[in-house]
């Protein structure tokens, strides 16, 4: 078990707090003119993808964990499962939609991602930042209303929702921001 110091933080690294596993997503380290110096971060549990910020002071410890990073594609979906595959050893690998967290809605058949392992177990998954998907369903706009950029619902063919501009259509391709699941662009 090795232990490692805020000191030492750098963007995608993993820590254990609190029992359960963190990514650094950024850090900022703070000098201020009084008081000891601290360090900002922002941190995504693995679990669920969740982010929370949090501030620790300068030279505060934790243990550090090992993520091995494998190469995976993406197979297709049961009614409970996600079934990959490790594009090296071709062995395939059936994880619960929890593994796979918010990214669930953007992954398409054939997509290759990141997985992450800790331990020799699956605690998730890297998608592209960018994917292209095309939208399944979506309300006309209303004429008139792009000049206030409005934003509409549109189901996407990967089974999430997201908002997206009003001139967009059903059937056109976008470009969607995997971190955030937000509109980038028409493709």
């Amino acid at each position: 078990m090795s232990m490692i110091s805020t000191n030492e933080f750098k963007n995608g690294i993993a820590i254990v707090m609190d029992g359960q596993l963190w990514i650094v997503v950024e850090f900022q380290h703070v000098k201020p003119g009084k008081g000891g110096a601290f360090v900002r971060t922002k941190l995504r549990r693995l679990r669920d993808s969740s982010v929370i910020e949090r501030t620790f002071r300068a030279g505060e410890k934790f243990e550090e964990a090992y993520l091995e990073k494998r190469a995976l594609q993406y197979l297709y979906r049961t009614a409970d499962s996600f079934h990959l595959m490790d594009t090296k050893t071709y062995e395939e690998i059936q994880v619960s939609a929890d593994v796979i967290g918010d990214s669930a809605g953007f992954l398409k058949e054939n997509m290759e991602m990141e997985g992450q392992f800790h331990d020799a177990k699956m605690i998730g998954i890297q998608p592209p930042m960018f994917v292209d998907v095309r939208i399944e369903s979506t309300e006309p706009g209303v004429r008139g209303d792009t000049s206030k950029g409005g934003m509409k619902p549109a189901t996407l063919e990967t089974g999430a929702t997201i908002q997206v501009p009003l001139f967009v259509e059903t059937g056109d391709v976008i470009r969607v921001d995997t971190r955030n699941g937000a509109y980038v662009s028409r493709v």
